[in-house]
């Protein structure tokens, strides 16, 4: 019965792929910009029959621990756009889910204070058993070096001002790892713990600058557009 299931699982994968490879690749396309969404789409993604299957029977997949990644992302972000959503009701444009205009990186928040600063928070939902720390210029969490980890939200800070013509802060918002000493400053990038990025937020946002608020906002939702990822 055992082998009759390894098959049958095996099958479904192997269809599952066929599809995959006739399926034209997924794009960005325009909507509301749901915290989460392309996370949540990506762990839909990698659930495949055949995955769905090695789960039930208690058989342990890479595609299966991915999208448990990919969820517990989701989570994280979702959490997060929760915490910071009500600046909103200050005069902030907040943004979630947004899509780079080229490639399949996204950008996980972003947020544009009324005088005029722009804000890349990116969550990092992290096991809480381990803590995140700094030891001989290497960023850890735990025993695990974490350093490359940050080399996206580099690119994306990067890339959000050259588009936008301002310069853009960005910020590690770490949901559920404890931060060695309350907060770090690594390569320029400030990570803070989640329940504190609200309030760090609107300090950050209360800097004066030249730009004007509401046209950042309307070239911001023209020049990245809600990721929702695979329907």
């Amino acid at each position: 019965m055992t082998s009759l299931l390894i098959l049958a699982a095996l099958a479904a994968w192997l269809y599952h792929r066929h599809q995959q490879r006739r399926r034209p690749p997924t794009r960005p396309v325009r909507g509301n910009g749901e915290a989460g969404a392309s996370a949540a789409a990506r762990a839909r993604e990698l659930r495949t029959p055949g995955v769905r299957l090695a789960t039930s029977l208690g058989i342990p997949t890479q595609r299966g621990a991915l999208a448990d990644r990919s969820d517990a992302g989701a989570e994280g972000e979702r959490r997060t756009a929760a915490r910071i959503d009500p600046l909103r009701q200050e005069g902030w444009t907040i943004l979630h889910d947004r899509a780079l205009p080229r490639g399949r990186a996204n950008l996980d928040h972003l947020a544009i204070s009324p005088t005029g600063v722009v804000i890349l928070p990116d969550t990092k939902r992290w096991s809480a058993r381990y803590r995140v720390r700094v030891v001989n210029g290497r960023l850890l969490h735990g025993g695990l070096d974490v350093t490359t980890r940050l080399k996206g939200l580099l690119h994306e800070a990067r890339t959000v001002s050259a588009a936008l013509g301002t310069p853009v802060v960005p910020l590690i918002v770490m949901d559920g790892a404890p931060i060695e000493g309350g907060e770090l400053t690594f390569h320029g990038i400030r990570i803070v713990p989640a329940d504190r990025a609200c309030t760090v937020i609107r300090d950050l946002g209360r800097n004066a600058t030249t730009k004007s608020s509401p046209q950042l906002a309307a070239r911001a939702a023209r020049l990245f557009p809600s990721y929702p990822g695979a329907a």
